[in-house]
């Protein structure tokens, strides 16, 4: 008999096999357990007799805030103290960080439509994730964002150009800003914006709607619309994101970010990193200087 999940639950509700991240005390952030958990979990729900669509969403005050770096920043350290007098092995990153990625496009790949329901932080290693359901509905006060582009990563799915565009991806990717739950609708991040309160209703209810649908028109038409992104070459974007990842978290200004984190804290570094740009938390440096979000 299987362990039972320790960081998420499943449950069928009418139809919709519903996959709920339980850890609302880390921020649902990203472990390897976690990306064992939801890889077999988002298998189950493809094979699941009595479900035709699958939902992600997140219990607590966050859908996900990213990779955790206490154990992330500290598997670095030690693979750095390990490898001393040898060069970084950049295939062995590969590898390990493709198991990530792996987990991330079962969203993608599933069969079967997968939508995602988002509140609070989706920021860093969590946008790798939810970027690969089909479709994403938020709460309005959640935000999106991957800060990790200012230093110590890239995105590893590469979903960005594909679902925003070429222009609104690089205003994002290359500032690594915050985006709000309403421009993330406006600009094609993600499908909608509902109040927060209304988001676990709404995000079932449009999930129940599609499950009415027969199973095998699903299948087609979630493979015709989704082949359209494998004809551009998804693939081999994704393979260079990930390679880019490993190669960005281990730049001189990747190291310098792991020691720091290591020897201050990684929240610390997180701050600091972020502080300039006033956003994801931080505090401006002088009041009133935060840039204004568009609406």
């Amino acid at each position: 008999m299987s362990e039972k999940p320790k960081t998420l639950r499943t449950h069928v509700d009418e139809g919709v096999f519903v996959i709920a991240l339980s850890r609302a005390a880390e921020y649902n952030t990203i472990t390897p357990e976690l990306r064992d958990e939801l890889g077999a979990a988002i298998d189950a729900g493809d094979a699941a007799s009595d479900a035709n669509v699958i939902l992600l969403r997140a219990e607590g005050p966050a859908f996900c805030a990213g990779y955790g770096l206490d154990w992330s920043t500290a598997a670095q350290s030690t693979e750095r103290a390990a490898t001393q007098r040898r060069v970084w092995d950049s295939v062995s990153d590969l590898r390990m960080m493709g198991r990530f990625v792996e987990t991330y496009m079962k969203l993608w790949y599933a069969k079967k439509p997968t939508s995602a329901a988002a509140q609070g932080w989706c920021i860093g290693g969590s946008t790798d994730l939810v970027l690969c359901a089909d479709l994403i509905v938020a709460a309005e006060g959640a935000s999106f964002g991957y800060p990790p582009s200012r230093v110590w990563g890239t995105p590893t799915t590469a979903m960005w150009v594909y679902r925003m565009g070429l222009e609104q991806a690089k205003r994002y990717l290359l500032t690594g800003d915050e985006i709000p739950a309403r421009k993330a609708a406006e600009i094609g991040v993600i499908l909608e914006a509902v109040p927060d309160e209304a988001l676990q209703d709404h995000a079932l209810a449009l999930a129940k709607r599609m499950a009415r649908v027969p199973t095998s028109q699903l299948v087609m038409l979630k493979l015709l619309c989704n082949q359209t992104a494998e004809n551009m070459g998804l693939a081999s974007s994704r393979m260079l994101g990930t390679l880019f990842d490993g190669i960005a978290r281990h730049t001189q200004e990747g190291l310098d970010f792991v020691t720091h984190a290591q020897a201050k804290g990684f929240r610390r570094a997180v701050r600091e990193r972020d502080d300039p740009f006033g956003d994801y938390g931080s505090r401006p440096k002088q009041p009133g200087r935060r840039p204004k979000e568009s609406k």
